[in-house]
């Protein structure tokens, strides 16, 4: 009888097993602003600081932000959609990213201007936040202030804060299916208030067909599609038509 003793693969980290190394692509000719978008993608938030401080001394704080640090997470992105990252490196890159755009924001004596508020939510019954935690991450990276709410949260408190911040779209993830019954509650009241805004239901246990039964509803197959979302709510199309678009 063969005894079964390696075990080696048990903490394995097969992410980092991978014939792509998950290196930055080329995104930038300037040879300052690429060291910047690398760290980003490494994660590597002790050497972002200096490397943005320096870039500061010569260019202005949004070519560093739109040319470094969200080139970056563009490409973090690109890597989770390619399974080559996971959550921990998309976490750490947001971090990283975020640390640069804090030095930006200093050289600029105010906070970075955002494009629109985007409010997030995990279900109520639902602490399974990883995908929010990932669409939290792109949306921050494109430009979108987040109103994050957290995991586990009710359908009232989803719909005050739509009322309160007026965002140009709502975002809520699911990994169970008895926690996903709270969407049709939440886009029910907020068409009661008038609030007629996209409304992208996504995660495990969410499907097309589900979402698409009710007014508002959008269904989030990716998240890497939060941001193209988020753009179309910016630029005022309504439910129907994203809908149409993302859903077809």
């Amino acid at each position: 009888m063969k005894i079964l003793n390696d075990f080696s693969n048990i903490f394995k980290r097969y992410d980092l097993d991978l014939e792509k190394t998950g290196e930055a692509k080329t995104v930038s000719k300037d040879a300052v602003l690429q060291k910047i978008a690398k760290f980003v993608v490494e994660g590597d938030e002790e050497g972002i600081r200096p490397a943005v401080k320096a870039a500061l001394k010569d260019k202005s704080p949004l070519d560093v932000i739109n040319g470094a640090l969200v080139a970056g997470m563009n490409e973090v992105s690109r890597l989770w959609d390619e399974g080559v990252y996971f959550l921990p490196q998309v976490i750490l890159s947001s971090d990283a990213m975020n640390v640069g755009i804090a030095e930006c924001e200093k050289k600029m004596g105010k906070a970075m201007d955002r494009k629109g508020k985007v409010v997030t939510h995990t279900a109520e019954g639902d602490i399974h936040d990883i995908g929010q935690v990932i669409v939290n991450a792109l949306l921050n990276a494109n430009g979108f202030e987040v109103i994050n709410l957290g995991a586990d949260v009710p359908t009232d408190k989803v719909v005050a804060a739509c009322k309160e911040h007026r965002p140009v779209m709502v975002t809520g993830t699911a990994l169970m299916t008895t926690t996903m019954t709270a969407f049709p509650k939440i886009a029910h009241q907020l068409r009661q208030t008038g609030l007629n805004i996209p409304f992208i239901c996504g995660g495990g246990a969410v499907c097309e067909e589900y979402v698409t039964q009710y007014d508002l509803g959008i269904w989030g197959k990716e998240v890497s599609q939060a941001p193209g979302m988020a753009e179309d709510a910016l630029a005022g199309e309504s439910w129907e038509s994203m809908r149409s678009k993302w859903n077809g």
